[in-house]
C-alpha cells in the first residue's frame, strides 16, 4: 500500500497521505512522495484542485522524530541530515504554493508542528470541529523554526509567537477565527465541504486560476505601489486570453461560458 495515495475523480485529484501508524508523520518516504506526486500534479493540465488528507485519526503529527534521532548517528551528531531534511521538508511547502492548482487542506484529528505547517502552506483548509492545532515542538525543546514561517504569514504575530513559545493548541473555533483555516464543519461533514470548494474551484478557467494563484503570492511579498503595478500586468495577461475574452461574452450575453482550458 502506497504511503501517499491519490484518486482523481473529475478534475480534481485527492492525495492521502497513509501511514496512520505514525499519525502520518513526515518522514523522509513521506516527503519523498509529496514531492514526487506534487511534482506530477504541476505538468497534470486536466487537475484543477487538489484536496490533501490523511488517513486514520490525524491529519498529520509533524516530523518522524524516530528518524530525526536515527539521523544523530553520523559524526556530525546528524547536522548533515537535519539540514537535508529541513530543506527536503521545506521544498515540499513551497511546492505547494507555486503549484497552479489551489491546494485545499481536509484537516482532522491533530495537526501539530510540521504538520501545522502543512495546514498553513496549504491554499485553504477546512477542518473537522475536533481538530486540534499546535507548533509545539517547544514542548520538547525543539522551537518550531520552521513551521513558524507558514504560520507567521497565516495568523497575527503574537498569535503565532503564543503557539510557538508556549506549545498551547489551537482548536477549530480558533483555528478559524486567527485566519489558519477557512472553517470547520461536522466530522461527518468533512469530505462532503472539503470537495465541495474544491469543485467550484474546478469549475472556473483554469488558465485564470493558475495566473491569479501565482499572482497571490508574488504580489503578497511588493509593496503596495510595486504589488499594484505587477497585479495591473497580470490582469492584462489575464484579459488576452481568449477564454476570458469569451468568458465575458457569455457573461454579456446571459449564457454559460464555454472555455477551452
Amino acid at each position: 500500500m502506497a504511503i501517499l495515495e491519490r484518486n482523481d475523480i473529475d478534475a480534481v485529484a485527492h492525495l492521502s497521505m497513509n501511514a496512520p501508524e505514525r499519525l502520518n508523520a513526515l518522514s523522509d518516504e513521506m516527503l519523498a512522495a509529496l514531492q514526487d506526486t506534487l511534482d506530477e500534479l504541476r505538468e497534470d493540465n486536466s487537475i484543477r484542485a487538489v484536496i490533501l488528507s490523511g488517513a486514520g485519526k490525524a491529519f498529520c503529527a509533524g516530523h518522524d522524530l524516530k528518524e530525526m534521532t536515527a539521523g544523530r548517528q553520523p559524526e556530525d551528531g546528524g547536522a548533515a541530515y537535519f539540514q537535508d531534511l529541513f530543506e527536503r521538508c521545506s521544498r515540499v511547502m513551497q511546492t505547494i504554493q507555486t503549484l497552479p492548482q489551489p491546494v485545499i487542506a481536509q484537516v482532522h484529528g491533530i495537526a501539530t508542528a510540521a504538520g501545522c505547517q502543512l495546514v498553513a502552506t496549504c491554499d485553504m483548509a477546512i477542518a473537522a470541529q475536533d481538530t486540534k492545532f499546535g507548533v509545539n515542538g517547544v514542548n520538547i525543546g525543539l522551537f518550531c523554526s520552521t513551521p513558524m514561517v507558514a504560520l507567521s504569514r497565516n495568523i497575527s504575530r503574537k498569535k503565532a509567537f503564543e503557539m510557538l513559545s508556549t506549545g498551547t493548541f489551537l482548536d477549530a473555533d480558533a483555528a478559524e477565527s486567527a485566519g489558519l483555516i477557512n472553517r470547520s464543519v461536522p466530522v461527518d461533514r468533512l469530505a462532503d465541504a472539503t470537495d465541495e470548494l474544491a469543485r467550484i474551484i474546478a469549475s472556473k478557467l483554469g488558465t485564470a486560476v493558475k495566473i491569479g494563484k501565482r499572482a497571490f503570492y508574488e504580489q503578497i511579498q511588493m509593496p503596495v505601489s510595486q504589488a499594484y503595478e505587477f497585479t495591473g500586468n497580470v490582469m492584462v495577461e489575464n484579459m488576452l486570453n481568449p477564454d476570458t475574452e469569451q468568458g465575458i461574452a457569455a457573461f454579456l450575453e446571459k449564457r454559460p461560458p464555454s472555455w477551452n482550458q
